[in-house]
Order: structure tokens, then sequence, then C-alpha cells
């Protein structure tokens, strides 16, 4: 266990930065599913119209550090390309 001041203070910074990393993570999770289900269902209009929102959020996460830049490429380009594809 810490045992200096500075070592408690920073346990207890990095539990809070730890929730808020994994609501982060959780997020960029939620968006893929929902986008994946809007595949599978062939809605093509409605996938077209998240995917703007979807880029938003992925680079968010991504600009924090949670993800890397261009694992959030990745997926985004993926989605797309199987968007254009319905």
């Amino acid at each position: 266990m810490a045992n200096t001041k500075s070592a408690i203070k920073r346990v207890r910074r990095i539990s809070k930065q730890t929730a808020v990393n994994r609501s982060r993570k959780s997020k960029f999770r939620i968006s893929l599913k929902k986008m994946n289900v809007l595949i599978d269902k062939k809605d093509k209009k409605e996938a077209l119209a998240y995917l703007p929102k979807l880029n938003s959020v992925l680079m968010k996460i991504a600009k924090t550090g949670v993800i890397k830049k261009q694992n959030a490429s990745r997926n985004i380009s993926r989605l797309t390309r199987k968007i254009n594809s319905l």
C-alpha cells in the first residue's frame, strides 16, 4: 500500500481516472455495436445518418488516449466500407 502522502494522492487520482477511462471505453464499444446493428439490419439510411456521430465519438475518445487514433480511423473506415456495400 502507498505510504507517502504523494503516493496516496496518486492512488486516489488513478482510481478516478480509471473510472473515466472505463466509461469512455464502454462508450466506444457501445457506439460500435450500435453501428453494427444498423449494418446487420441493412438500414443504409440510418447507418449513414449515424456515421458522423460515430466518427465524432471515436475521435473524441482517441484524442484522450483511451484508444489510438489509428484504431478509431480503422474502425470508421471499415464501417464506412460496409455501409457503402449495402
